[in-house]
């Protein structure tokens, strides 16, 4: 939550129109408030954080919902499964 000066909550409107402003002055693409949240839970799932503990931080009711949303597969995350099972298989004989 974001704060006025005297203590009272920012409305949501003010609080992007000033994240797009420092955005402008800086000079990088365009981007929303929101996809910062998007590229946190992405990077935090991609990074072996347990997706209990993501959900919880983004304060959604359930878990599916958050792996639904942010839960991508990338290459590197597809190797790592092709490897494990390999590994599993081969252990096994």
């Amino acid at each position: 939550m974001f704060t006025d000066p005297l203590g009272e909550p920012c409305s949501p409107g003010y609080i992007s129109s000033q994240f797009d402003g420092l955005v402008k002055s800086i000079g990088v693409p365009k981007i929303r408030l929101h996809d910062c949240r998007h590229t946190a839970a992405s990077l935090l799932l991609a990074s072996g954080v347990q997706p209990k503990v993501v959900q919880e931080m983004l304060g959604h009711s359930n878990v599916k919902i958050t792996l639904d949303i942010y839960g991508h597969v990338t290459p590197s995350m597809g190797r790592e499964a092709g490897e494990a099972l390999s590994s599993a298989l081969l252990s096994s004989v």
